[in-house]
């Protein structure tokens, strides 16, 4: 009769624990809280023909902001990091930054060339498929995420991520770690917008 009551008491506490972060439809799981390290290496793209030499300075925290998500005041109301831990960002060391740099700055001219040939659209946005067209250039593909839409790109480099903004007006690159929950069908490296 313990044992009976041990493993109810063991079975009722997975499913407490497991219940908050599964999604609806396919049931299964969602990812954990923090990023697990495959057991295979992403494939890279986007590298840089040498080692880069300088390290960058750093920039926000892991979490993608400045304060370290604790909100405006860093009083962090009750349960705020396990409220949004699925908008946790993979941590980079200096050298993983200094290789996104380099990544990005390879990703930049790139997406320069698609502005400088023209063609935006209505809302001074290029074509998905004319970015789509100069992130292949960098041997970046859909095994590496990449995910385009009304002008935002991002893609995994192997190392790190790589996103930002391409229109008529601006390019933007932003070096950072895959989140712990991306977007449904995005791939690593967009942040999610809902949550758990």
């Amino acid at each position: 009769m313990f044992i009976e009551r041990s493993v109810t008491a063991v079975a009722l506490l997975v499913v407490t624990m497991t219940a908050c972060g599964t999604q609806q439809g396919g049931g299964q799981a969602a990812q954990s809280t923090s990023p697990r390290p495959s057991s295979s290496p992403r494939p890279k793209c986007a590298q840089p023909a040498e080692a880069p030499t300088g390290l960058p300075s750093p920039s926000a925290s892991p979490t993608g902001r400045a304060d370290g998500g604790q909100g405006q005041n860093g009083d962090g109301a009750p349960h705020y990091a396990e409220n949004h831990a699925y908008r946790m960002q993979a941590s980079m060391t200096p050298e993983k930054r200094a290789w996104g740099a380099a990544s990005a700055k390879l990703i930049r001219a790139e997406l320069e060339k698609v502005r400088k040939e023209g063609g935006a659209g209505e809302y001074g946005r290029f074509g998905d498929e004319r970015i789509a067209a100069a992130l292949a250039r960098l041997g970046c593909g859909e095994e590496h995420g990449v995910y385009i839409g009304n002008g935002y790109y991002s893609v995994h480099t192997g190392v790190v991520c790589v996103s930002g903004r391409v229109t008529k007006d601006e390019l933007t690159t932003e070096v950072h770690g895959a989140y712990a929950e991306p977007q449904p069908g995005t791939g690593p490296c967009v942040e999610n917008r809902g949550g758990h």
